[in-house]
């Protein structure tokens, strides 16, 4: 396989990574929202909507990967930023002691960090080509 045929296919791997993320994150957060769902800890409303519309954006940001890099490299960039941002302010709001859940903030590190590797590994396959 050479480099380009590589880049093409590690460029369609993250579109669908992302993709996939995007609808499982839309199917949970959206189950949770209308009450069919209980994750068995405190809800933090505010992530929670977030999150699922955040779900639409990782779907879009797969479909930009998949048609051109370099505007998949700005999406996955502004995704992972968003959810960085968002994840400093619940670190802020737990360390004033509202309610959220320890849970919650896993699994906001964990967004930010798969949205970090998908930026990362675009912005690399960028010099790859």
């Amino acid at each position: 396989m050479n480099k380009k045929t590589l880049a093409t296919f590690i460029q369609y791997a993250n579109a669908v990574i992302a993709s996939l993320f995007g609808l499982i994150t839309i199917w949970v957060g959206g189950m949770t929202l209308l009450g069919f769902s209980d994750p068995g800890y405190v809800i933090f409303l505010p992530l929670l909507i977030f999150n699922t519309v955040m779900g639409f954006a990782y779907i879009a940001s797969g479909y930009l990967i998949w048609q051109n890099l370099h505007t998949g490299i700005k999406a996955a960039k502004v995704i992972f930023l968003l959810n960085l941002i968002m994840l400093f302010l619940i670190l802020v709001v737990y360390w004033l002691e509202v309610s959220i859940a320890f849970e919650s903030l896993t699994a906001m590190s964990f967004r930010t960090v798969i949205w970090l590797i998908i930026y990362a590994g675009l912005t690399g396959l960028k010099n790859f080509r």
